[in-house]
Formats: structure tokens, C-alpha cells, sequence
């Protein structure tokens, strides 16, 4: 099902680049097709530059059509001024557009003075700031044959291309990179159960015996609970035996009758009414009574016990329900922050000796395929056991994250477990591979608009990135997303190379 959406979006894109040809305020605005054009690319920080010019020739006006994209998105320089300079030793020529032709698009018109070598300079100015892109070796020939010969002496052929405009990339999720060269040791692929972090997680207990009553409605596993919340009250009015409000009663008249006779006797000692020792024991009684009563009124009223939360969090389980009767130590709700989550992995006892080397992993949610890094969560690896686990005899290796909407105590996630490496590795991402028949390839970039598909082999992943063993060299940059759609541009065999652009 999802291979036919992006079938439908991508016969959407290619008609609609198709049949949309913008009017034309110059018949020589555009660049003639039949003519020879030149054709560069630049990369800074920023942005990427694609652009097709008429061969430069002194004295004669020629233009440059370049596309701007901005590489945090690669989107459509959309607003923004871009002066375009030509310089030739001493000398120069500049022209500035305070807006796109088109959305990424700005079409430049320049007739240098004198011929030679020498560099186009492109100064985009935005909200964000300025940026500047530099081509070199830009050579304006005194003749125009001249020109035009050497500009088709540098034409490459790549018969196997596959046209995928820039206005196209710039209305899909679409991306370029280089592949990494990088340490990229031995993966361990496991998965593992999501659990609270004993740390953070308390069980609230009943202190004595009676009948469970909730104090709100929506108690339920799942529910927000703040710190000092009366959750539940005891009560054991309706028994015979220890009955909490006769203890309760109790106590506060043994603290009243303790409290008024330590006052009497203190009283009295001033006269030697009372001996030194009655004193002594009166106070300890006193004393003694008093922590009895505050103890229950702090944890009793005359309904019953009341059950406070210790801690803000959210009820992880209920596990009583409303009426039950309850012996004291009874547990009664699991109260758990969730700011912290470990994960409990399980890997086979093969890969023992690599335990001590992994470093850091990769989590993929099993529910909606969502990948994560451990340093995204901010997490760590725990620890790994030095035994066996005797249900599974596998060995278990903790990961402590940060908790996310997406991982949910109780679930599983898959795991990719990686160890240091001394050994570099030249590594794509996984949403730059397309899958074929159970081979694998890349888009490999021959010019922002052309890409050849590659086959390659590859070794081992980590869930976000794949070793590549043959096939591609770190220099080559490739599609990195938006692959599937230039494959069905291909497949379509409808595509005119240059539709879209501003003719």
C-alpha cells in the first residue's frame, strides 16, 4: 500500500512538472536546448548551487539560469536578494536580482567586457544572514566558436542518467549527502523490554486493615498524581476488631489524659508535692502517648486511613479495586515518574566477549518503526550481566533513556547494540538504499538533476546507518531520501529531461 501512494505522488509531481510551463517575458530568457549550455554545482554550508549557462563570450550577453536550494531541507530558496559577479582580473561585471524568477530559480543576464579565466561569484542576502557560493575557472572566450567548441568538449556523457528535476526534488521530502567514512564496529540486533526505572518508581502500601475507598473518580492506571494527593482512604468502622476510629479514640485520650497530668505534676514539683521520679515517669508517658497520637492523626482521620502520594508521577498500576478490604502491608498503587525508562536486552551468549565494547545503540519502535540514537534519548549503557539468565540462558545488558511519547513501559523495542571499533567503514543511510529482487542500490548524483542508480554490497547496519562493502567510493555523493520517487520518475519513461525549467 505505501509503494502505490508514492506511485501516485510521484505520477502527480512528474505531470505537473510536465505540464506547467510558465510564460515567458523574452524569447531569449530560457536556455535553447538545441544549444550547447554549461553546467556547474557548488555546495557551501548553506546551500546548494545548479547552474546551466550559454557559453560565456566577451562583448555578448549570456545567461545563467541557477537553482538555489537550502541545504536544512533541501527546499526552494523561496525569498532572498542574489547578486551574481563575474570577475576577470581586474575587471568585473555584476547583476542583482531582489527575487526569484521562480521559486529557486533567479535568471541572470551578463555580458563581460573582456575575455579569460576567471570566477563567478554568487552573494545570496536573506533574514538569516548572507552566504556566498564561488565557481571557479570560468573562462569567456573572445570568440564564439571558440566557446561553443570547448563548451562541448566539456560535456559528459551519461547515457544511463535518470532526469529528476530540481522543481521536482523541491516538492518531496528529498534529500543528498555524502556517504561517512567512520569507526563502525560489530552490531549485536536484539530486542528489548521497556521497563520503569526502579529509582523512580514507589508501591504505596495499606498501614493497616479495612475497606478500600477511592477519593476520585478517575483513578485509573495512567492518571496524574501529585505529590501530598490523598488517593485512597481505610476504613474499618464497620468491624468488631481493630477497628481504626476506636484506636484512633483511644489514643487521643490517652494523649489528652497524659498531656493534663505531666501539666499537673510539673506544677506540683515546684511545691515538692510530687517526687522527682513521678516527674520523670508522667513526661515519658506523656511523650510516649503523644507520638501514638500524632503517628495516627497524621496517617488516620476519624473515616479511616488516608493513603497520600509520596511523590508526583502517574499510577502505573491499581491494584486493589474500590471496596475491596485490604490486610495492612497490602500493596495498593505503583506510582512511577517516567522521566527515566530502561531498556532490558537479551543477546546470545556468542557475543560475550564483545559485551565490554559496546558504546552506545540504536532503539527502533516496533509499533511504528520510529528509530532513535542513544544519545537522542540521552541515555547510557547500564550495565551486561556476568551470567546467564536462567529462563532464556541469554545475557541480559541494560540501557537507561530518556522517556518519550513514543517508548512505553511494557512494550518492546528492537535494538542495536554497537561496539567500539579502531576500523573505519564507509556508511550510508538506510533511507538512502533501494531494495531490488534482494539486491541493493543508491542514486549516485552526477549533477542535481541526473543520477545514475548503483549497485552495491553492503555488510552490517546499526538500524540508522549500513556499512557498504563495494560498489560506491566516499566522494560520490547519493540520494539520502526521496530514492523511491526518482526510481518511479525512471520507470515512468514519460519524463521530458527538462521539464519544469523556466524556458
Amino acid at each position: 500500500m505505501k509503494n502505490i501512494y508514492y506511485l501516485i505522488f510521484a505520477v502527480f509531481i512528474i505531470s505537473s512538472c510536465q505540464n506547467t510551463k510558465p510564460p515567458v517575458e523574452d524569447e531569449n530568457e530560457g536556455h535553447d536546448h538545441a544549444e550547447v549550455s554549461l553546467k556547474f554545482t557548488k555546495y557551501n554550508s548553506e546551500y546548494e548551487l545548479f547552474a546551466e549557462a550559454s557559453p560565456m563570450v566577451a562583448n555578448q550577453t549570456g545567461t545563467i539560469l541557477a537553482h538555489f536550494t537550502k541545504l536544512s531541507d533541501f527546499s526552494a530558496l523561496t525569498e532572498g536578494t542574489v547578486t551574481a559577479s563575474l570577475i576577470i582580473g581586474t575587471k568585473g561585471i555584476r547583476q542583482k536580482l531582489e527575487k526569484p524568477t521562480r521559486p529557486g530559480i533567479y535568471l541572470f543576464q551578463l555580458q563581460p567586457e573582456v575575455s579569460g579565466k576567471g570566477k563567478l561569484l554568487f552573494e545570496i542576502e536573506t533574514k538569516e544572514g548572507r552566504s556566498l557560493l564561488t565557481v571557479n575557472e570560468i573562462e569567456v572566450f573572445a570568440d564564439e566558436h571558440d566557446a561553443i567548441h570547448e563548451a562541448e568538449e566539456a560535456i559528459e556523457e551519461h547515457p544511463n542518467a535518470i532526469t529528476f528535476t530540481k522543481e521536482q526534488s523541491w516538492k518531496i521530502d528529498f534529500a543528498t549527502g555524502m556517504p561517512e567514512v567512520e569507526p563502525f564496529g560489530e552490531v549485536i540486533k536484539t530486542t528489548a523490554r521497556v521497563q520503569s526505572a526502579q529509582s523512580e518508581e514507589i508501591i504505596l502500601t495499606a498501614k493497616a486493615g479495612g475497606i478500600v475507598q477511592f477519593k476520585t473518580n478517575s483513578m485509573t492506571e495512567g492518571a496524574e498524581v501529585s505529590k501530598g494527593k490523598i488517593l485512597f482512604t481505610i476504613s474499618a468502622e464497620s468491624f468488631a476488631d481493630n477497628n481504626m476510629n476506636v484506636r484512633y479514640s483511644e489514643a487521643k485520650t490517652n494523649f489528652e489524659k497524659a498531656e493534663a497530668d505531666y501539666k499537673r505534676k510539673s506544677a506540683l514539683i515546684k511545691d515538692q508535692l510530687v517526687s522527682q521520679k513521678e516527674l520523670i515517669d508522667s513526661k515519658a508517658e506523656y511523650e510516649n502517648a503523644k507520638t501514638r497520637y500524632e503517628n495516627l492523626q497524621k496517617n488516620f482521620s476519624e473515616g479511616g486511613q488516608n493513603v497520600v502520594s509520596s511523590k508526583s508521577g502517574f499510577a502505573k498500576h491499581i491494584f486493589v479495586t474500590n471496596g475491596e478490604y485490604v490486610e495492612a502491608g497490602q500493596p495498593l498503587v505503583s506510582i512511577t515518574e517516567n522521566k527515566n525508562l530502561y531498556l532490558r536486552a537479551e543477546v546470545q551468549q556468542k557475543y560475550a566477549g564483545a559485551l565490554p565494547y559496546i558504546k552506545t545503540a540504536t532503539i527502533r519502535s516496533l509499533s511504528n518503526n520510529v528509530v532513535f540514537s542513544l544519545e537522542e534519548l540521552n541515555g547510557k549503557v547500564v550495565s551486561y550481566a556476568k551470567n546467564v539468565s536462567e529462563e532464556s540462558y541469554l545475557i541480559p545488558v541494560t540501557l537507561q533513556v530518556e522517556n518519550r511519547a513514543e517508548i512505553l513501559p511494557g512494550s518492546f523495542m528492537e535494538v542495536f547494540l554497537k561496539t567500539e571499533s579502531k576500523t573505519d567503514a564507509l556508511t550510508v543511510p538506510n533511507s538512502a538504499l533501494i531494495e531490488e529482487q534482494g539486491s541493493f542500490k543508491v542514486f549516485v548524483q552526477v549533477d542535481p538533476e541526473s543520477f545514475e542508480k548503483r549497485e552495491i554490497r553492503i555488510g552490517k547496519t546499526d538500524g540508522i546507518k549500513t556499512e557498504v562493502l563495494s560498489g560506491l567510493i566516499p566522494k560520490e555523493r547519493i540520494v539520502t531520501k526521496g530514492g523511491i520517487l526518482v526510481k518511479l520518475a525512471a520507470a515512468s519513461g514519460k519524463l521530458d529531461p527538462h521539464a519544469g525549467h523556466v524556458h
